[in-house]
């Protein structure tokens, strides 16, 4: 599992009124490898709504249609959660998403 990994997670919430969910893995590569039982995700929607938060993904990714990462709801989510790989995002997508990240935050460039 790396950092930037797209992966469908069934019944990720009961909240949620989809079947299932795919997810991006955000959290830091370290804590991906170490023996830590969670990694941070940022989910993926088919609606983008023009914030800085977003990120646009779709077929390059993986993903049926077009879609975006919001970083405005990022999750903790088991990684025995995450075994349907989907895809990977390329390292320009990986700067958007971090920069798409930084704003949700509120962190400095």
């Amino acid at each position: 599992m790396k950092r930037g990994e797209l992966y469908r997670v069934a019944h990720p919430s009961t909240k949620d009124p989809k079947k299932s969910r795919v997810f991006v893995v955000v959290g830091r590569q370290v804590v991906i490898t170490s023996r830590f039982s969670t990694v941070v995700c940022a989910p993926v929607y088919s609606t983008h709504d023009g914030l800085s938060t977003q990120v646009r993904i779709g077929a390059d990714e993986g993903l049926k249609h077009e879609s975006s990462i919001h970083c405005d709801a990022l999750v903790s989510l088991p990684k025995s959660a995450l075994t349907d790989y989907v895809g990977a995002l390329s390292p320009a997508k990986l700067d958007e998403l971090d920069h798409a990240l930084r704003v949700a935050l509120d962190l400095p460039d």
